[in-house]
């Protein structure tokens, strides 16, 4: 029997737990938070008031802020991207009938708070060109984006395991700034985005230990190809206007990291964590080939915390057509 086939009956056999993972890691539609629980009410008469309090407490908020917002929505807006991307994953392709299939939209649901909550939060703000926001989004979504995974559930989960958790750290670091510059309001937001996120980390992480019970050494393989291709991150095929693809990326990664909202240091904290979780060094049954890959992988931490030590940021920040000039610095 070919790979493929191996892995669409693996899929095919999850798929009857598909339910009890939407029960234990997704939230019911009228029980969870909605962005307008969140940001200033346009119905009500204090709307003006409360609109002008917190555009008061976002002009305290720092420029390398605003851009480690912008790219934190824009990564979030460009959902369609990732919905039709999960659907065409092996075994997740039966839209009528599939339970994977009901997962990826119920997900896809959750999910697309987060960007109508930060984009609304943004327009509010008064910080940012909103015009050069909305055109990057569109841009995003229609480059599309190759993250190396093909159709591979494998790859594919174990893309999402480390994604998610890296959006939790992003999210969570930017609350704690905006609590520490007053903004309470916004620190809740993004606390409760940043919770979503860690929820639909370990759902990820748990389909990828349900694979590793039953085809440990594909897993181990498809693993070790994701940390060899290295995870990148939706944002890197962002731009502005009238540039080319990836061209506002490093910039972006740039003022994460200056501002310590997403560094090198966590990309291989999230791979140790991802290492322990599936307890990498305990799996049985092993091929020769995934034994080897095993080892790699238990190596790797260590090497990239080496590298990570090396990095140096450049002093000056790139002035993004996202953030108004007029406020910088």
């Amino acid at each position: 029997m070919s790979i493929k086939n191996i892995r669409l009956e693996v899929m095919q056999f999850l798929e009857n737990k598909v339910d009890s993972f939407i029960d234990e890691f997704l939230i019911p539609v009228e029980k969870i938070w909605q962005p307008s629980d969140l940001i200033p009410d346009s119905q009500s008469e204090t709307f003006f008031e409360d609109v002008k309090e917190l555009q008061e407490i976002a002009k305290d908020l720092p420029y390398d802020f605003w851009v480690a917002m912008v790219g934190d929505t824009i990564t979030e807006e460009a959902l369609p991207t990732y919905e039709s991307w999960l659907m065409d994953v092996e075994g997740v392709d039966n839209v009528e009938r599939n339970a994977w299939a009901r997962w990826v939209r119920q997900w896809t649901g959750e999910e697309n708070r987060h960007g109508d909550l930060l984009n609304k939060y943004l327009y509010l703000s008064g910080r940012v060109n909103m015009r050069e926001v909305e055109i990057t989004t569109q841009h995003l979504i229609s480059d599309g984006f190759d993250i190396g995974t093909g159709r591979d559930p494998y790859k594919n989960f174990v893309y999402t395991s480390f994604q998610e958790l890296a959006t939790y750290v992003s999210h969570n670091r930017v609350s704690q700034i905006a609590k520490d510059y007053g903004d309470k309001k916004l620190a809740k937001a993004c606390k409760l985005i940043a919770g979503d996120e860690m929820r639909h980390h370990h759902a990820y992480s748990e389909f990828v230990n349900q694979i590793f019970k039953v085809d440990p050494s594909e897993m181990m393989l498809a693993f070790q190809h994701m940390m060899k291709l290295k995870i990148t991150m939706p944002a890197v095929f962002l731009r502005e206007s009238g540039e080319k693809i990836g061209t506002a990326f490093e910039e972006f990664s740039n003022s994460a990291q200056k501002l310590g909202v997403y560094t090198a240091n966590d990309y291989v904290d999230i791979l140790q964590k991802l290492v322990e979780k599936w307890q990498i060094d305990k799996i049985s049954g092993l091929t020769d080939e995934a034994e080897k890959a095993r080892d790699y992988l238990m190596k790797l931490p260590g090497r990239m915390a080496k590298i990570s030590e090396r990095l140096v940021l450049p002093e000056e920040n790139k002035i993004f057509k996202w953030v108004q000039p007029a406020i910088v610095g």
